[in-house]
């Protein structure tokens, strides 16, 4: 897992006889209000465009940097658009958080209701507490998801995870995909896996190398393992050390928040195997400054989740 680091070269370009060297960020089409990229060259000049991000190369032996639901210091959160953004940005793995909603469609939202992040208390006057499961994926069609994040991006919409899983898989993405509030939304674990294997996502390619599952709920990441033992889990959360090792019977992962962690933490799950036989990992969230990222390397963590991750790898490069 995490063997691969986004794509990035140099392209050395001749512009009318004189020696120029060309570095072109990377970039793809967006959702509404995400980077496009630069632009550039003429039908008289013969220019080699390379996709490239020289802060998305990490240095061996760092950290892997994930964007915290999509780059969400820079575009509202579990959007296309934060996930564009975190493309733009040259970073390969992203997280998001999923629940269902009333017909049992997933959609990517943090929060259990939709005040925060739409504009549901105006659509829906008469609907509070605004819950998702509460609403159906048509009516979340509707909100807009984006102006509470700035004017820019009026109109962005909440995602489904179908419509994520096409955006990542188009960027050429990794995902780490949390279970929001399974005590909520019975049987989102199977219905989980059952989208990801209609999109390709339970694939041996995406299963080794571009997917983890993780949640809070010790409970729901071991209904995952037990349905799908190939799919990499992660537990959300610090538990005590004397009990990592009945963890690591059903998961791969320990990621934690930064401020409950130590060396001696990190040291004791890495002594650990994980359910596929390989070192427990440890990911923690949610750093997103560079002291605090200085920090937390020094811990010697497996990755870093960031609303930030350029913060964070310009940090721990």
């Amino acid at each position: 897992m995490y063997a691969r680091t986004a794509t990035a070269s140099l392209a050395a370009v001749a512009l009318l006889g004189a020696g120029v060297l060309l570095l072109i960020p990377h970039s793809q089409a967006t959702d509404s209000g995400a980077d496009t990229g630069a632009r550039m060259g003429t039908s008289t000049e013969k220019v080699i465009r390379t996709v490239v991000n020289t802060r998305a190369i990490a240095t061996p032996g760092a950290p892997v940097v994930l964007a915290h639901r999509g780059a969400s210091a820079y575009a509202p959160e579990n959007t296309l658009a934060a996930v564009d953004r975190a493309n733009h940005l040259g970073f390969d793995w992203v997280e998001n958080d999923v629940q269902l909603t009333k017909d049992r469609v997933l959609v990517v939202i943090h929060d259990p209701d939709l005040k925060r992040t739409t504009n549901v208390e105006k659509v829906f006057p008469k609907r509070a507490p605004w819950a998702v499961k509460d609403f159906t994926a048509a009516e979340i069609a509707r909100l807009d998801a984006g102006s509470w994040f700035g004017a820019r991006y009026a109109g962005t919409r909440i995602p489904t995870l179908k419509q994520y899983l096409d955006r990542i898989e188009r960027n050429d993405q990794n995902l780490l995909l949390e279970i929001k509030n399974p005590q909520i939304y019975p049987g989102i674990e199977k219905e989980t896996l059952r989208v990801l294997r209609q999109k390709g996502w339970l694939d041996p390619s995406h299963v080794k190398n571009r997917l983890v599952i993780q949640s809070f709920s010790a409970g729901s990441i071991k209904q995952v393992h037990q349905q799908r033992p190939d799919v990499i889990t992660g537990f959300l959360g610090t538990p005590a050390i004397a009990d990592l090792k009945a963890y690591a019977a059903f998961t791969d992962q320990i990621n934690p928040s930064y401020a409950s962690i130590s060396t001696r933490y990190v040291a004791a799950a890495h002594a650990l195997k994980g359910a596929h036989g390989r070192k427990l990992r440890v990911n923690t969230w949610t750093v997103n400054d560079a002291a605090t990222a200085r920090k937390v390397d020094g811990f010697h963590v497996d990755g870093i989740i960031s609303n930030t991750p350029d913060v964070v790898r310009g940090a721990t490069d």
